[in-house]
């Protein structure tokens, strides 16, 4: 399939027409990638001709780990979500051994494999990237979902390198505080971390995380062992290396987010108005291949 042709449906048709699907209606093609409880692979709606990501999780997986109430309550928050920098969620079908999730198609997969191949980003991509982050997380904490694992590994990039937020295996929705800790350590707040009550200035947090190691290619608390980012975190041990060279503004965004007091970190309307976002984000979110 040329690129032309996959831009085309993009462009062509907003998403696959909605009905009750199997496996019948697609052409599969290459795998996109696995993970522990399936694989995702290529796909394309053979009616439309409409080019998609699907996502085959096996049953016996999901009953072994007791995963089922998480991936049922996963696909309900996707599926209600529609912002451009979300990956939507189409629909989703079984068999006996299967649940296929129908998923939009991500043209230049992970925003890790980027960073790992460049080291770090430019202070106008990594600004690009917590724009559009910090617009798809206020839109989620709107309809009161918190994100709670957002990390590079979890962020795809389309084919105009828009950013698209993709897995919402920790996701919640709640009014109330919550008590569940979870996620990645590297990327946990310090409430998170002593396992006290959390809301939505976790997803704040990570993004003061994610914007330092777009700038300096690692997390700020990264450390030998588990224990001693645990310190790290709980310390707010933050240090900027002299390499790679970052601007005032951008150290100063990170700062002002990476606050052990979730009430006073940055409020994602503040990040926006940040001088650092505003001096360096490009307003239409694209970011292209360099």
């Amino acid at each position: 399939m040329s690129r032309s042709e996959s831009t085309h449906n993009h462009n062509e048709q907003s998403s696959p027409p909605l009905r009750k699907w199997s496996m019948d209606d697609f052409e599969i093609g290459k795998p996109l990638g696995k993970g522990k409880f399936g694989r995702v692979y290529l796909a394309r709606e053979i009616k439309s001709k409409y080019i998609v990501a699907l996502k085959v999780i096996f049953k016996q997986q999901i009953e072994k780990y007791r995963l089922s109430h998480q991936l049922k309550r996963e696909m309900e928050i996707q599926m209600s979500l529609n912002h451009p920098n979300v990956l939507r969620l189409y629909g989703w079908f079984h068999d006996d051994e299967r649940i296929c999730l129908i998923l939009e198609y991500a043209h230049r997969g992970e925003l890790y494999r980027e960073l790992r191949k460049t080291g770090h980003l430019s202070e106008k991509k990594a600004a690009t990237y917590i724009a559009s982050l910090t617009q798809a997380l206020a839109y989620c904490h709107q309809k009161d979902v918190i994100h709670r694992d957002i990390k590079p590994e979890n962020l795809l990039l389309d084919h105009e390198g828009r950013l698209k937020i993709a897995d919402f295996g920790w996701s919640v929705q709640s009014k109330s505080k919550r008590n569940t800790m979870c996620g990645t350590l590297d990327y946990l707040a310090p409430e998170m971390v002593e396992n006290r009550a959390h809301d939505y200035a976790v997803d704040n947090w990570t993004l003061g995380v994610l914007c330092y190691e777009f700038l300096y290619g690692n997390p700020p608390f990264e450390a030998e062992t588990q224990k001693d980012t645990f310190r790290r975190i709980m310390k707010i041990d933050l240090m900027f290396p002299s390499l790679p060279s970052v601007s005032r503004e951008a150290k100063d965004l990170i700062s002002r987010l990476l606050v052990r007091d979730s009430s006073k970190r940055l409020s994602l309307q503040k990040i926006i108005e940040h001088p650092w976002i505003v001096k360096n984000a490009d307003p239409g979110g694209t970011c292209s291949v360099k």
